[in-house]
Parts: structure tokens; C-alpha cells; sequence
């Protein structure tokens, strides 16, 4: 894992399913808790050879992967899919919900299809994966010796959870669903030892958002926007996936963190309001 941050193999015997993981913000988060002593199931739809890459990766570096495909807006396949992850691993302990995806248009251009095809992936399936684990979770209950709760969820969102987005107004109500879905989830499994949190990355320099960061032009703009002073790299995210996914946050459950420089605090009102 690139940066500077290292947690040791604070995740070691633990399972853990990565949705949406062959690039990007799941790659960094597969390699994070890959590194951390998870053995890590990486879900992909399209691009099978990044997903061989990324698992000999995890394997040269001593860990543990494997690919498993799956759409997950499509209850059949989620449930294939776990079904191959448990039967490969014996059980489940973190279940990363990072599949996502963007279809953007205004509001009058926009068709049926780009609305529940956005919807469908972002929420839609955070809520066929979570069904999943949970029930895995609460059939095996607490993993001894491994953590003190029964699982952990964490939900990948977006700063657009809080913050509209003209123009994108499928993906923003999926974002706001997420965030409402954990905190409901983390309200109704607690009692069960089920802890559920979400991510909600600002700014980050992946491939799907290349052109709002790649030139210096294009940076400078994005900086207005990000009181900190620097674009996210995936590693930022990685690191708090593996946080919350450890018993150093064992008390921590319903909550958002919001990895984004500050975007959050509407920068624009540092010169006044």
C-alpha cells in the first residue's frame, strides 16, 4: 500500500468482501486490508485481467485474494457471490460496499434508464450486499478470537450525500439513500454486535474523475474547493476503511466519515457569508 500509514496486521484472520474493486478507490481499500492481514475478496464486473493483476499483486505481497464477479444490483448474482466468497473463506467479517457509479445528465435530459441504472448500483446494491452479510453475521455471530463484533459494514459514499450536485441528481439521491440506509442499518444491528459506517469521499484522484484534477489548470479550479489545499489520493480512503473495519473503532457505529480536505465546510464562506 503506497503512503505513509501502517497498521500492522491488525485485521489478521478476518474476511473481507470488497465491492467495485478492481480499480480505484476498491483496489486501494482490497490492498489496504489485504495488508492489515485480511484475506480479501475482490468483486468486478467488467475487466477480469485488473482483477488477476490486482489479486497476484496481494499475493506477492504475502496476502490473501481472490476475484469473484458480480453485478450487484442483481439479487441472483449477489447471492452466487457470496455464497463462492464463504465457501472459499468459511465466513465473512468486513464487507466493504464501494460499488458505484455515475450516468450523468440535467434533470430533462435524464431517462428512466440512467436513473434506475444509477440507483440500482449505488443503493440498491449496498442493500442486496448488506442483506448478505448480515445474515452471515448474525448466523455466526461473534468471530472470537478475530474481533469483538460480529461484522462490520462500511458504506461508500460521497460528500454529494450532503452537498447537491446539479446535474447529477441520480447519483445524489443515491448518496443521500446510502447515508439514511447505514444509519438505519447501524440503529437496527447494534444490538446484534453489527457495526455500520459509511466513507464519504470528497476530491480523489481516480481514473473515473481524471480530467478535474490531471492538468494544473483543472487542479487549480478543484483547489477553491478544498480547504486543506490537496486533492485525495485512494489511500486516504484506504486507511480509514481499515480503521473502521478494526476494533480500534469498536464503539464507533452510524457514523459518516468524511474524507475531503474540508469540502464539507462550504469554503466559500471563508472570505465572509
Amino acid at each position: 500500500m503506497n503512503g505513509h500509514a501502517s497498521f500492522g496486521q491488525i485485521l489478521a484472520g478476518q474476511k473481507a468482501l470488497v465491492t467495485g474493486a478492481n480499480s480505484g478507490i476498491g483496489a486501494s481499500i482490497a490492498r489496504a486490508l489485504a495488508e492489515a492481514g485480511a484475506s480479501v475478496a475482490i468483486n468486478y464486473v467488467s475487466n477480469p485481467e485488473k482483477t488477476e493483476t490486482l489479486v497476484a499483486e496481494i499475493h506477492e505481497a504475502g496476502g490473501t485474494a481472490i476475484g469473484v464477479q458480480a453485478d450487484v444490483s442483481q439479487e441472483d448474482q449477489v447471492q452466487t457471490m457470496f455464497k463462492e466468497v464463504i465457501d472459499a473463506f468459511g465466513t465473512l467479517d468486513i464487507l466493504v460496499n464501494n460499488a458505484g457509479l455515475q450516468r450523468d445528465a440535467y434533470i430533462h435530459d435524464m431517462s428512466i434508464e440512467d436513473w434506475n441504472f444509477v440507483i440500482g448500483v449505488n443503493l440498491t446494491g449496498q442493500f442486496l450486499c448488506a442483506r448478505e452479510a448480515v445474515r452471515e453475521f448474525m448466523h455466526r455471530k461473534v468471530h472470537r478470537g478475530c474481533s469483538c463484533s460480529a461484522g462490520k459494514i462500511i458504506c461508500l459514499s460521497s460528500v454529494h450525500d450532503r452537498i447537491p450536485w446539479a446535474g447529477h441528481s441520480n447519483y445524489a439521491a443515491s448518496k443521500g439513500g446510502v447515508m439514511l440506509l447505514m444509519m438505519t442499518l447501524a440503529q437496527e444491528l447494534a444490538v446484534h454486535k453489527i457495526r455500520v459506517n459509511s466513507i464519504s469521499p470528497g476530491a480523489i484522484k481516480t481514473p473515473i474523475n481524471r480530467m478535474a484534477w490531471e492538468t494544473p489548470e483543472a487542479e487549480a479550479d478543484l483547489l477553491k474547493l478544498i480547504p486543506y489545499g490537496r486533492v485525495g489520493n485512494v489511500e486516504d480512503v484506504a486507511h480509514a476503511a481499515v480503521w473502521l473495519s478494526s476494533d480500534l473503532s469498536d464503539y464507533v457505529t452510524g457514523t459518516t466519515l468524511y474524507i475531503d480536505g474540508g469540502m464539507t465546510l462550504y469554503p466559500g464562506f471563508h472570505e465572509g457569508g
